[in-house]
């Protein structure tokens, strides 16, 4: 378990892989666990001694009139029960769930080990979840804040944030990549789909993402995909490109909110991303990052400033540095050790 976690740590996947480290800087014992990591979980419940229900088991059917058989079944039961063992061993006072996946009917029956239960949430809001099991609920979006507190849940805004140590990992590197654009294209993102293919046909474009899943076989993204781009090779290309795209997920609605925001001009990248009412709070628009209102300004937008790589680099520039300076995790976390401490 140890090697594994160590690595898992050490390679850059996802922000959140970050908050033990400032966690325990502000003086807080703090622990990160991957639910839904089943090699790494498994073997944690073998060192302590816990067993799992098996990932597959037998399942016996019978109907009518017909002989019984049986067939495997798969089961999720061995993530709670690894969880509920972690909480039991490390005693936390807060539990803060990143992603809500975890059943209702699990967390009351934990919550009386805990001191303060925590959510965090930013992307659509699933269907029969249950928010009021919550004690706060953290949110970068302030709709989705307003959402949380008129459900009668404690809810707080604290964006996201950028990690220095990713770039201090990855450095520099040439910047051989025109433009690009890494994240998700799944049905939450209809319209940055709409826009990306719009801009496949019009510009250099390189794309990257977890899947195309869903987009139609002559879609114009399909030739310009170049795959998965995770952890410390995601930070590399957004390194290595002139420019980054970025289009908010549907939910966001009129509000800046995402990871690459940060992760893109704190790698040294220009980004061009969509125009938000509340951008401004973050990002001077102009001066440290360049907005669009729709997709044909967004091609207008790449096509000058590859064309003008003096207004290109400063403007790069001055973003690294507002995001070096005003958008450090660790500042991030500081707001929500507040957040949690004013329970």
């Amino acid at each position: 378990f140890e090697e594994q976690y160590r690595a898992r740590m050490a390679s850059l996947h996802n922000v959140t892989t970050f908050y033990p480290r400032h966690l325990e800087a502000l003086g807080h014992e703090a622990w990160h666990v991957w639910v839904n990591n089943e090699p790494l979980q498994r073997a944690w419940a073998r060192q302590h001694g816990v067993k799992l229900t098996p990932r597959r088991r037998l399942h016996f059917r019978m109907r009518r009139h017909l002989v019984p058989w049986v067939s495997y079944e798969r089961t999720e039961r061995w993530r709670d029960e690894v969880l509920r063992a972690q909480i039991e061993h490390y005693k936390p006072e807060v539990l803060m769930c990143f992603y809500i996946v975890l059943s209702r009917e699990f967390l009351l029956e934990v919550k009386p080990h805990l001191r303060w239960l925590v959510g965090q949430h930013a992307a659509p809001v699933p269907r029969g979840v249950d928010f009021t099991v919550y004690d706060l609920m953290i949110s970068s979006l302030p709709n989705l804040v307003s959402h949380f507190r008129s459900l009668g849940v404690r809810s707080e805004l604290v964006r996201w944030a950028f990690e220095p140590a990713a770039l201090d990992s990855i450095g520099q590197p040439e910047q051989t990549i025109a433009v690009s654009f890494v994240g998700s294209l799944q049905p939450a993102h209809a319209g940055r789909r709409e826009w990306l293919e719009y801009l496949c046909e019009r510009l250099p474009l390189d794309v990257w993402g977890p899947n195309l899943e869903g987009l139609p076989p002559d879609s114009p993204v399909r030739p310009r995909y170049r795959g998965q781009a995770w952890a410390e090779e995601m930070y590399g290309l957004l390194a290595r490109s002139r420019i980054s795209l970025n289009h908010h997920i549907d939910v966001a609605g009129n509000h800046a909110n995402n990871l690459r925001l940060f992760e893109a001009t704190g790698m040294g990248s220009l980004l061009v991303t969509d125009h938000k009412s509340d951008l401004h709070q973050m990002f001077e628009p102009g001066t440290e990052v360049v907005t669009f209102k729709d997709a044909p300004e967004c091609v207008e937008r790449v096509r000058y400033y590859l064309e003008h790589e003096d207004e290109r680099a400063a403007i790069a520039r001055a973003g690294q540095q507002r995001t070096l300076r005003d958008h450090r995790l660790k500042d991030r976390i500081a707001e929500l050790v507040r957040a949690i401490e004013s329970l």
